[in-house]
């Protein structure tokens, strides 16, 4: 039990994950919020984006009139190329001071493929390798080696939960996977407008990256430590919904190996877990279950080719895919209750 609360710093506290992070980490029974960041909005009450929230919280600040010496940990919700430049300023002068950042910069170990995929020379190369990327189920052992947490994407958190187990257990076929993915337009932050100029926003469901989506590069690193020959097409959608993700994962099975053996096998693997779910076969799986909450629902059905199978995988992707990920690797960090805070 700590003995002290955490002291909270939130850059980018506005946006959509930025938004949820305030509203769980004002509820945190270990966490004193200290101050609230933005680029804009200076001065104005948080309570001004979201009505949910106490006014009581502090109202907008630039990151310039934080003092780092008594803060804990900063939360980094900002724009790709952003947190690297500050956690580059901030790492060796404040050695007590913990990173979560929450957007790309830390994800690929790799800084080519970073420059590659995300069109940024990465400013701060020698850190890269002092970061762990950190789904949190995969590294509780070690994330208290690590002062930058990497939060991973939402989409590939949704993928690797229920397949990076049973690839490392060899239950299924590395060849020929594809990964379907719909996601609220949330996913897309706060312009999504002006990213995705789609006709009848709204009311359609659309595919788009066909080719070259940035998350891709990060599931394949992750894969690649478990083998170097699986391969997979990944194609994701937004659907005219604000939150939610549901992934749709079509592989085959090893041979001898039953739909009942690779369910058993992830209820087993993760029956200490708190937000992991796994329904029983051929249970029918949508997001409303999952929706404000940290959980990942997953559900393993038959297709009628035999060995064909079907995962599906839903998580919010605001909260398991971005804020409440990244609450729950600060709980792991500072050795406190994993579900601290979170539903």
């Amino acid at each position: 039990m700590l003995k002290n609360r955490i002291n909270t710093v939130i850059a980018g506290a506005t946006g959509f994950v930025g938004l949820d992070l305030v509203k769980l980490l004002s509820k945190h029974p270990y966490v004193k919020i200290r101050h609230l960041c933005a680029q804009k909005n200076i001065g104005k009450n948080i309570n001004y984006f979201d009505k949910t929230l106490s006014k009581k919280l502090p109202k907008i600040e630039r990151l310039e009139k934080v003092n780092w010496n008594k803060i804990d940990i900063l939360f980094l919700s900002l724009p790709n190329g952003q947190a690297q430049k500050l956690i580059n300023k901030l790492y060796f002068k404040y050695v007590h001071l913990k990173f979560i950042d929450l957007s790309a910069d830390f994800r690929l170990k790799d800084h080519t493929l970073y420059k590659k995929h995300y069109k940024i020379v990465h400013s701060a190369k020698k850190l890269i390798n002092k970061s762990i990327y950190s789904i949190s189920e995969f590294t509780k052992k070690e994330i208290n080696k690590f002062r930058i947490i990497s939060n991973p994407g939402c989409y590939p958190t949704s993928i690797q939960i229920p397949l990076v187990p049973l690839f490392k257990n060899k239950l299924i076929d590395f060849n020929n996977i594809i990964i379907d993915s719909k996601s609220g337009y949330s996913g897309a932050g706060k312009n999504y407008k002006k990213k995705f100029k789609f006709n009848n926003f709204y009311s359609s469901t659309y595919a788009y990256s066909v080719n070259f989506h940035r998350h891709i590069a990060e599931i394949d690193q992750e894969f690649g430590k478990v083998s170097k020959k699986i391969s997979f097409t990944f194609n994701p959608h937004l659907i005219p919904t604000f939150r939610g993700i549901l992934s749709s994962i079509y592989l085959k099975s090893k041979k001898n190996i039953s739909i009942k053996k690779i369910e058993s096998f992830l209820r087993n693997y993760y029956k200490k877990n708190h937000f992991i779910k796994i329904n029983k076969i051929n249970t029918p799986l949508g997001t409303g279950d999952v929706l404000n909450t940290n959980k990942c629902e997953i559900s393993i059905c038959q297709t009628r080719i035999s060995n064909r199978i079907v995962i599906f995988s839903a998580i919010d992707n605001l909260i398991k895919g971005a804020a409440g990920q990244a609450i729950q690797n600060m709980n792991l960090l500072f050795k406190i209750k994993e579900n601290a805070g979170l539903k």
